[in-house]
């Protein structure tokens, strides 16, 4: 859990830090979604809410800036959630771009003691069966990335 990064970091956007913009969409033609990623594209990372985690994870963009950043939140709260469930930001992470992962393997060895640092409350968790059964289903899947 080292990266290195500049030292203000947190108070650029990933296209700033990525040096990609991406060409702007037409609110009308866009989904919710992209529209939603383009404009965090520009959002200072120090300004990202779980939700903003959720959803760019979720679509493995910009991984290598929002993982730690999900790690920290994840470390306080394994349980921490955007706007769907609770452990919806554990889930995106458990979830993304394998290739991101493949290269990152402390981080993913991290997350894995945390996961397993924290079964008690996963296994326990207030939460329908469904979504805790996904968690250890998508924890085995991410543990043999290779």
């Amino acid at each position: 859990m080292n990266m290195k990064f500049e030292n203000n970091w947190r108070h650029k956007s990933l296209e700033s830090l990525e040096k990609k913009i991406w060409p702007p969409v037409d609110s009308d033609e866009g989904s919710y979604l992209i529209n939603t990623c383009n404009q965090l594209r520009k959002k200072q990372l120090k300004d990202f809410t779980t939700e903003d985690l959720r959803i760019m994870i979720g679509q493995s963009i910009g991984l290598k800036f929002l993982i730690p950043l999900a790690i920290e939140i994840l470390k306080t709260d394994i349980l921490a959630e955007g706007d769907l469930y609770e452990g919806d930001l554990l889930q995106s992470v458990l979830i993304s771009d394998k290739d991101y992962w493949r290269q990152e393997k402390e981080n993913r060895e991290f997350v894995c003691q945390l996961f397993n640092q924290n079964r008690q409350n996963l296994e326990t968790a207030d939460t329908i069966s469904g979504i805790r059964k996904k968690w250890f289903e998508s924890l085995r899947e991410f543990e043999n990335i290779n």
